[in-house]
């Protein structure tokens, strides 16, 4: 094993960067070039066909038959053209991944010859065998049908000579197995609670829409050495390694000159995304060795999760073309950053307006604050809600580290909203205001824009916080499904605004003026929910004692965290607003601890066979040759001298033996506890035992295997070691 590690480094050694040129100066050039964009709809589609997908994608409305023939014609025709031979209902099942089946445009025709040929049926419906995806019990395994229909508000694309077309995935019954159907739903629910609120603004507000700008961290790690680490390989992170001596103490990796592979590498993908409508606007270094960041410009967020789910899957392509591995784990490596996938969210309307970024007078700040507000209060009211959409278990390695925000979820405004947040609720009476008071209340919050003007900040230890026009999930991780948390987000906002619109107008209805009883009920709010505001350091040990005296909940258990989705609350919110039905949500519970206990399953048997097939013999490897070491000074030295100069090998030989012994019995208990979780039939309670009885030797055994490393001849050491990993370019 230690040849296969040399032999890696050898060739790490021997790589050069790769040439990679842009097809153009001008980005414009070929941006889209492989999506079936408006513009190439306008071209390809009849006038009918064409009004007919932008009616569906402003309306909600879907398309019929006749339609559908008239687009999957002109779609063809387009795809042919840029060399498509296959097309695929592209979907993304509850595995985190996306899903694809390759058919080629090809039947028999009339004369039993070969045709080319995509009918409406096809382009608007597929019938994909759905028996192996996950479900939570929703449907049995030899019940294999399951559809895919095109979501038409997500351009179809090409990949390589495959036409994809973006889908919504449901089983039979048409209960959803996917990502896409929930969030498209709390989209609709955003949006029709949102404008019901504009109104009270802005009455020629009549859609509303929640963006996405997602921030995405990765490891470049070399092939080579990749393959020569099996955890690597089947768990996406390192389940052993010693820390580095030098790491990202310096901070000099973060922000600095990118890597000529590495840059290469970079330049290559975003070719690749720019030809796929995926607009990747930043690119950097980040804190940890070997670590980057890319992320894009906003979009409407089902749109940017397809993007981004696509942006990964890119990403590990072209990895491949430059040598490369992506890790997308949230924490691949001990004792250093993670990596996370910051969901930056906003809502705007159809008339321009953001919705969190203040206005240009009194009202459109009211406007500002009321959505502010509530946003807060949304929080407040599914802190638990949110925590179990993003807390999974490679995600739990990194909340709470030292780069990642806490478990406990707390919201960031910054000192001058804070103020004027405060300042609202001593002004705001529950009495009728005089007309003094009103005035001096607008007066006071029409200074908005210029308070705020380069005084927003950013809380890198808040998992919530506002950014100066849109507030930053920091907490998601970087292997997620963004849906996920934008789901819960969508949700909880949509279920928030709802409840302001009946209390707001319960006051108006006692003969409160409208203006007087927003401000009211933002009070309330305000008052409501500001445990939930926090502005100091996320990480503190103090953070957590006030937390839990704010009455703020504080859950590192992903399966304790998982079941926070039954909750009263968590119902209220994703049922009540239309989002799942009872079944579909408690399915989605299963498997998200089916999930888990996988992976913990699989850590556990990876860990234990590398730690007795690799490690302890490597160490007892070393261990002879120490006792031939020591044998020989026996027989050529007096026993005056052996005593003098054996000393120090003596204590190595046993302290080597103590770990090689600790390990197999480690290694052995976790592999009789996991026996006993394997035979518990509830997938909620075996995935507690998991957490509980299993998953606490993985640092046990790490602990002994990395003392190893620290003594065991680094000439014979069969994995590439931290150093080694972060550090070879």
């Amino acid at each position: 094993m230690a040849e296969l590690r040399f032999k890696a480094l050898e060739e790490v050694f021997s790589r050069k960067p790769q040439k990679v040129e842009f097809p153009s100066n001008e980005v414009s050039d070929y941006f889209g070039v492989n999506v079936f964009d408006m513009p190439k709809m306008e071209k390809f589609l009849n006038r009918e066909a064409f009004r007919s997908v932008l009616t569906a994608i402003d309306e909600g409305s879907s398309i019929d038959r006749k339609m559908a023939e008239q687009i999957a014609t002109g779609m063809r025709a387009w795809a042919a053209g840029m060399g498509a031979t296959h097309y695929t209902h592209w979907f993304h099942p509850l595995t985190d991944g996306t899903a694809e089946k390759h058919d080629a445009f090809i039947e028999f025709g009339v004369s039993g010859d070969i045709i080319e040929n995509f009918s409406g049926k096809l382009l608007a419906q597929q019938e994909p065998d759905a028996s192996s995806f996950p479900s939570g019990g929703l449907r049995n395994t030899f019940e294999a049908r399951g559809y895919t229909a095109w979501d038409v508000s997500s351009p179809a694309f090409i990949v390589d000579t495959t036409l994809c077309i973006p889908t919504v995935f449901v089983s039979y019954t048409g209960v959803a197995l996917d990502y896409k159907v929930p969030l498209l739903k709390t989209m609709n629910a955003l949006d029709k609670a949102a404008v019901d609120v504009c109104q009270y603004f802005d009455k020629n507000v009549t859609k509303v829409y929640a963006n996405l700008g997602w921030e995405q961290e990765y490891f470049l790690i070399d092939n080579a050495l990749f393959n020569s680490r099996p955890d690597l390989i089947l768990t996406g992170r390192t389940l052993m390694g010693h820390q580095s001596s030098k790491d990202q103490q310096l901070d000099d990796h973060y922000f600095g000159s990118i890597p000529e592979r590495a840059g290469a590498f970079m330049k290559d993908f975003e070719i690749e995304a720019y030809k796929l409508g995926i607009p990747v606007k930043t690119r950097h270094n980040e804190v940890a060795p070997n670590q980057f960041e890319c992320a894009p410009i906003f979009e409407e967020v089902n749109l940017a999760n397809d993007h981004n789910q696509l942006v990964m899957d890119v990403m590990k392509r072209v990895a491949r073309r430059h040598d490369f591995r992506v890790l997308f784990h949230e924490k691949p490596f001990a004792g250093i950053n993670g990596s996370g996938k910051h969901n930056n969210w906003s809502i705007a309307t159809d008339t321009g307006v953001n919705l969190l970024s203040p206005g240009k007078n009194p009202k459109g700040n009211l406007q500002f604050l009321a959505f502010l507000v509530n946003v807060v209060k949304a929080v407040y009211d599914n802190q638990d809600l949110l925590r179990a959409s993003i807390l999974t278990a490679g995600n739990s390695h990194r909340l709470g580290a030292n780069e990642a925000p806490p478990a406990i979820i707390s919201v960031f405004l910054g000192s001058k909203l804070t103020e004027i947040l405060d300042e609202l609720v001593e002004k705001v009476t529950d009495r009728k205001m005089t007309p003094d008071e009103k005035t001096e209340l607008k007066l006071g919050i029409g200074k908005i824009p210029e308070i705020l003007l380069d005084n927003t900040d950013r809380n890198r230890t808040s998992p919530f916080a506002f950014t100066g026009n849109r507030f930053e999930f920091r907490a998601v991780g970087s292997a997620a499904n963004c849906s996920t948390s934008m789901i819960a987000l969508n949700a909880a906002m949509a279920n928030q605004l709802k409840d302001f619109k009946v209390d707001v107008d319960q006051l108006i209805e006692k003969g409160i003026k409208k203006d007087e009883a927003i401000f009211q009920i933002m009070k309330r709010y305000i008052l409501e929910s500001e445990n939930i505001r926090f502005e100091g350091d996320g990480y503190s040990e103090e953070w957590e004692k006030e937390a839990k005296k704010r009455g703020l909940t504080n859950i590192i258990s992903v399966p304790e965290s998982i079941e926070k989705y039954l909750t009263e609350q968590s119902k209220k919110v994703l049922i009540g607003n239309g989002i799942f039905i009872d079944a579909e949500l408690e399915g989605r519970v299963e498997v998200e601890y089916e999930k888990f206990t996988k992976k913990i399953q699989i850590e556990a048997r990876v860990l234990g066979d590398l730690a007795i097939n690799h490690i302890v013999p490597t160490a007892i490897t070393y261990q002879n040759t120490l006792l031939e070491n020591v044998q020989g000074l026996k027989d050529l030295f007096s026993k005056e001298e052996f005593n003098d100069m054996a000393g120090a090998r003596l204590e190595l030989i046993k302290e080597v033996s103590f770990r090689i012994s600790t390990i197999k019995k480690l290694v052995n208990k976790m592999i009789e506890e996991r026996k006993v979780a394997n035979k518990v039939t509830s997938e909620k309670d075996k995935a507690i035992q998991y957490d509980e009885k299993v998953r606490p030797f993985f640092d046990k055994i790490r602990y002994e295997i990395d003392k190893l490393e620290l003594m065991v001849d680094n000439e014979i050491w069969p994995l590439p070691k931290y150093r080694e990993l972060l550090f070879t370019r």
